[in-house]
């Protein structure tokens, strides 16, 4: 949970400064997007590669239950960086609605995370595989 937790806040603190970046440098801007981008991308990796399926076999809810949730969120979130990422491309800084969309799915989808699933892995599994994870994930 914490390891992730700390991901969350990290990306939280990247698309801060775009935001703040966008109107005054579009350059500076685009490339705190783009590290945002990645960093979000990389961090749904994580948990679709690594950490939902271990609790998926852990707890036997493979499809159905909290990760499903999460994967449907995770692609509403694609939908919302490939929308903002597209306008900057274009040099459009227009990215209001879909900064919105997205900080409206990702606020609960972290909330949701934070509080009840990171919890429930930590529980679900053991100290070595929780560990043999954050491995994984630094090689990611």
């Amino acid at each position: 949970m914490e390891f992730m937790s700390k991901d969350h806040d990290r990306l939280d603190g990247i698309f801060i400064a775009f935001q703040k970046n966008k109107t005054e440098n579009l350059e500076q801007a685009k490339t705190l997007f783009s590290s945002f981008e990645s960093g979000l991308r990389r961090h749904i990796v994580w948990e679709e590669e690594i950490l939902f399926p271990a609790f998926e076999e852990q707890t036997g809810m493979k499809n159905m239950g909290p990760t499903a949730v999460m994967r449907m969120e995770h692609h509403k979130i694609k939908e919302f960086l490939d929308q903002i990422g597209q306008k900057l491309q274009d040099n459009d800084i227009h990215t209001g609605d879909a900064e919105e969309s997205l900080i409206g799915v990702l606020t609960s989808h972290n909330d949701k995370e934070e509080k009840i699933l990171y919890p429930w892995i930590d529980r679900s599994l053991s100290e070595e595989a929780l560990t043999g994870m954050i491995v994984k994930m630094d090689k990611k």
